[in-house]
């Protein structure tokens, strides 16, 4: 297994189904139109390449070369992430997109994408890695809290067309 950079149209394609697993309610154009925004970064865990052609070691430093794309191996998980610099006033990796295939799920990709993009935030001099969760998604409460993350408050948000805002 191998953890790449999705950076080109048709890589942000192929994870569109794995997205919209985690997502059901975005449309493709939608998801397209989130994973190719400017700082937002897209990796996937994919299984089956070829030796040389991608990054293996859980670290980040293949993620600056010219070897992208998904290529000759099955894409079965990504992880999608901004750079921010709000949440306790230090810059972090904001983790928005964690997902594995489901028939996949329970085989380390998780947590082999989680691993990546927590080095990726280090060698970017980065001070966290957040994420916000459902509050009914205790497994996933569970499977970050296993790595170390601590629940320390709650996301709490108003959609502005529900408050006459929009």
């Amino acid at each position: 297994m191998e953890i790449r950079p999705l950076t080109s149209d048709a890589d942000r394609r192929e994870a569109v189904p794995i997205v919209r697993q985690l997502w059901s309610d975005a449309t493709a154009g939608e998801v397209l139109d989130w994973t190719g925004e400017e700082n937002y970064h897209l990796f996937g865990a994919v299984e089956g390449a070829s030796e040389g052609t991608g990054h293996e070691d859980g670290g980040a430093a293949a993620c600056d070369g010219d070897l992208v794309g998904v290529g000759d191996g099955d894409l079965v998980g990504v992880a999608g992430v901004l750079v921010a610099g709000h949440l306790h006033h230090v810059r972090l990796a904001w983790l928005y997109d964690l997902v594995v295939d489901e028939p996949r799920r329970g085989e380390g990709y998780g947590t082999a994408l989680v691993d990546h993009v927590e080095a990726w935030a280090a060698d970017r001099g980065l001070d966290r890695v957040a994420l916000a969760s459902p509050l009914s998604k205790e497994d996933v409460h569970a499977f970050y809290g296993d790595r170390g993350y601590e629940r320390w408050g709650y996301v709490l948000e108003r959609g502005l067309e529900e408050a006459g805002r929009s």
